[in-house]
């Protein structure tokens, strides 16, 4: 058993959560950890609901454009205030709960493996059934065990590796944490996913609605991603962000341009859409995954929303207007 009270803290955020927050928090609780909760402008009752728990809770400055980025960074600061000496950080999305198992084997698989900066294990969705768009979150955390490029939201960082690359950048408005793993992997720290139940998360996304913004917000981190690292040796999310640029913009002119010398050409060329819908659904069903062809169908558009949250990012940057929050909730 690890010593909680001198080697892990945790930081949780969270915006209008709800039950779901008191339960992330249930899952944290008893077991010593100095626990920091980061409000992002809620309007229901969060911070009441934390506070009751006995957890220190702090609200950004709305003032301030927040991001989840910011609100880690707050997060760590603060617990950092109360704990000065932690050897770990927990950073956790207030939507999940924590598995009971989940502290100890982390911390344990990073006292024995003194090169890995970050670690993290399986994010489950809690209902997959619910809908289709929650079931594509829960195919696409299932990621390879090992050695990896990145973590998501929910992972234990090593404080001293976290401090070196100066946390999460409070800018971007989404995909800070595989941006935070790029520099940490650039400084010679490796990242790692265990074989291990992590966090149970709820997405709550039933909506066609909800789903599009989630890849808008995707296709913009994306483009940022590239932005910053893809010249580097890393080349970060490049063949992201050039995938969705030929499947969302540059097949949809070509259709356009070629429909204007002769229709049929441009059916042609369309075409080639349904065609990899077909391929990525014989994929799945190798693959033995659920609704193979509706899955392929949704990647296929998917694309769209990321097309479009990747003009979004350029847009902002070359005319430099406001960076608004891309919220799927």
């Amino acid at each position: 058993m690890l010593d909680a009270v001198t080697t892990v803290g945790v930081v949780v955020i969270g915006r209008n959560e709800g039950q779901r927050l008191v339960r992330c928090l249930q899952s944290l609780s008893g077991k010593g950890f100095a626990v920091v909760y980061v409000d992002s402008g809620s309007t229901d009752d969060s911070v009441k609901e934390a506070t009751a728990l006995g957890v220190n809770a702090i609200a950004l400055d709305m003032k301030i454009p927040f991001t989840a980025a910011r609100a880690r960074n707050a997060g760590f600061q603060h617990i950092q205030k109360i704990s000065p000496n932690l050897k770990y950080v927990q950073f956790v999305d207030g939507d999940c709960e924590v598995m009971p198992e989940w502290m100890d084997q982390g911390v344990a698989f990073l006292e024995m493996h003194q090169e890995v900066a970050v670690v993290s294990g399986h994010c489950r969705e809690r209902y997959p059934e619910k809908s289709i768009y929650n079931l594509m979150c829960d195919l696409e955390w299932n990621t390879p065990i090992g050695e990896a490029k990145a973590s998501g939201g929910n992972a234990l960082m090593r404080v001293k590796a976290f401090q070196d690359a100066g946390g999460f950048r409070n800018q971007l408005i989404a995909g800070e944490e595989p941006e935070l793993c790029v520099r940490l992997r650039l400084a010679g720290w490796k990242i790692w996913r265990l074989d291990v139940e992590m966090v149970l998360h709820d997405a709550a996304m039933t909506r066609f609605s909800q789903w599009w913004k989630r890849n808008v917000r995707g296709g913009y981190a994306f483009a940022e991603g590239a932005y910053l690292h893809g010249a580097s040796s890393e080349q970060h999310w490049v063949k992201e962000s050039r995938r969705s640029l030929i499947w969302g913009l540059l097949i949809p002119v070509v259709v356009i341009f070629t429909s204007f010398f002769c229709w049929q050409y441009g059916l042609m060329v369309a075409l080639i859409y349904p065609l990899q819908i077909v391929r990525l659904a014989m994929r799945n069903k190798k693959e033995s995954k659920p609704h193979p062809w509706l899955l392929a169908s949704f990647s296929v558009l998917g694309k769209f929303a990321e097309m479009y949250g990747q003009l979004r990012f350029h847009y902002q940057r070359v005319f430099g207007s406001a960076i608004r929050l891309i919220e799927y909730k």
